[in-house]
């Protein structure tokens, strides 16, 4: 199988179901370096893989030309998104042993280092595979093995609802600041959009690096 082939058989997903509550309206439909957040995380991913999938309600988001499935338990969280994701991936014909998913709310995630991740998930026997950046690990930009859909699932019955405590019950490779870090020189990789100031300040980050 060709590098190629091998990204191709990686489903790619992004979370777009949040209620972005602290950000006070829908972070994935927000303008950002003249084009529409979502949209430019879908060019992201399909960068590395042409199987794109928002997760996210279909009415809001299916104008951005890619599959979108809706949350199986909307309002619980991101973990549920992820969970959704993974049956999806599981119930497809020639499902593929790895998924990436993403969160809707990181304009500076690139093509290279997620071709990064998604080979060093490839070559790896565990069942997550995520950076982990100064703020600890970073869940919404991870690659899931399809198979722990069902751990996941078991754990999201019990209660848990955080993303890191549902990864504690899966074999976790951790890829530190040694492995990302040369795909990060402005130290921006995992910051995501939280408040309308962070919205504020990514578009002025993108503004003056285009200028």
């Amino acid at each position: 199988m060709t590098g190629e082939e091998s990204v191709a058989r990686v489903g790619g997903f992004v979370l777009a179901g949040g209620g972005s509550t602290r950000f006070g309206r829908d972070k994935a439909l927000v303008e950002i370096g003249d084009e529409v957040l979502l949209a430019r995380l879908c060019l992201v991913i399909r960068a590395v893989t042409p199987s794109v999938t928002i997760v996210g309600s279909p009415e809001k988001y299916a104008r951005f030309g890619a599959e979108c499935i809706a949350d199986r338990w909307p309002g619980e969280g991101p973990l549920g998104g992820i969970i959704t994701a993974l049956h999806a991936t599981a119930e497809a014909a020639g499902r593929p042993d790895w998924i990436l998913i993403i969160g809707c709310d990181m304009p500076f995630l690139t093509p290279d280092w997620l071709a990064y991740l998604i080979q060093r998930a490839q070559a790896s026997e565990a069942e997550v595979v995520a950076p982990r950046s100064a703020h600890g690990l970073e869940p919404l930009c991870a690659c899931w093995r399809t198979s722990s859909a069902g751990k996941l699932q078991h754990a999201f019955h019990t209660g848990i609802r955080k993303v890191t405590e549902g990864m504690k019950l899966l074999a976790m490779e951790v890829l530190d600041e040694t492995q990302w870090k040369r795909f990060d020189s402005a130290d921006r990789l995992f910051w995501n959009m939280n408040t309308l100031s962070d919205y504020d300040e990514a578009k002025r980050i993108l503004e003056a690096e285009r200028a």
